[in-house]
């Protein structure tokens, strides 16, 4: 089986290389460029593509693969929002995914990123830099005996939870499925009831036609003045500009993002002035009390390990005609 890698970096040539050394029969082609309708031709002669989150696998880019024989889409993320399934399904070619490599990873940097904007980790750590040792504007909160709010209780929802629980939080959770491994320390209520009563709020959702924009102006008000808003999901799911007219009228004590709206294209791949000038995120990197990261929640050694070995065994089960319960 012959397999074309888009989008390579030297942490994912690494974790595949060491995991395709127990898949022999699966031979690996990286390339640096992304897929997209223009580079879809490069694929001609492979069996399937793998390809991210951020990659353009549209209704152009899955016809031009169809064309060029490639047989699979492998996502080598939990996410498929940006593959149109629909067309992939018409022209036969499966998409298999990643659901679950490491909840563990994305949760720990939520309470990363809780913690960050919490007692302003980011803005001691430049001050310290700079010879600063004072305290002004550094003053948090406890986490413990405080409510924490979780949206989406799947397995990374679910990690975040037990972390929560483990600071001392109560945890309150909505999702239109109910985790009956959380029952015992956890709370189901509404949407409007947790937004109210949350003094953290971690989104751990898809990114779905009733996701999207989960947060904005309207949600934004029903929640507590001096919330954490924690992002480790789908950056959609939090209209942006709502969100910064929110954070200027002072109704969050710090905002966490590991994910925003603009990262495909990713704003930071482009340096120029015109794009950051206009870009929204950029326009949350002037407020003090948000922190955000490179979409890095995932970015562990054991994660990038799972990932590799999960692409891997849906590989080879499509090979076989198997099933893997992986298929978007």
């Amino acid at each position: 089986m012959k397999l074309l890698f888009y989008d390579t970096k030297s942490y994912d040539r690494a974790s595949f290389d060491e995991a395709g050394k127990r898949y022999p029969d699966i031979a690996i082609d990286y390339l640096k460029t992304d897929l997209a309708p223009r580079t879809a031709s490069l694929a001609q002669g492979y069996d399937a593509v793998c390809a991210f989150v951020n990659s353009d696998v549209g209704t152009e880019t899955v016809k031009a693969l169809h064309e060029f024989g490639v047989k699979v889409i492998l996502m080598r993320c939990a996410g498929f929002n940006n593959v149109d399934v629909e067309a992939a399904g018409r022209y036969g070619i499966p998409v298999l995914r990643v659901p679950g490599y490491s909840p563990e990873a994305v949760a720990e940097h939520a309470m990363a990123l809780a913690l960050g904007v919490n007692r302003r980790l980011h803005k001691a750590y430049v001050k310290v830099r700079e010879n600063d040792f004072s305290l002004s504007g550094l003053m948090g909160f406890n986490f413990y005996q405080k409510t924490a709010g979780i949206i989406g209780t799947g397995k990374i929802g679910a990690a975040m939870a037990k972390i929560c629980r483990g600071f001392g939080m109560r945890v309150l959770a909505y999702d239109l499925y109910e985790n009956p491994s959380l029952k015992e320390f956890i709370t189901y209520v509404s949407l409007e009831e947790l937004l109210s009563e949350s003094d953290l709020i971690s989104l751990h959702c898809p990114l779905l036609e009733n996701t999207y924009h989960l947060v904005n102006k309207d949600t934004i008000a029903k929640m507590k003045d001096g919330v954490i808003l924690v992002n480790t999901s789908r950056g959609a799911l939090v209209k942006t500009e709502d969100l910064i007219d929110g954070i200027r009228a002072h109704k969050f004590f710090g905002v966490g993002l590991d994910v925003y709206e603009e990262e495909t294209p990713n704003v930071f791949e482009d340096r120029s002035e015109q794009i950051l000038e206009h870009s929204i995120t950029a326009r949350l990197l002037s407020f003090p009390n948000v922190m955000i990261t490179s979409h890095q929640g995932f970015f562990t050694r054991e994660a990038l390990a799972a990932i590799a070995e999960t692409t891997f065994e849906n590989a080879k089960a499509w090979e076989k005609g198997e099933t893997t319960g992986n298929e978007a």
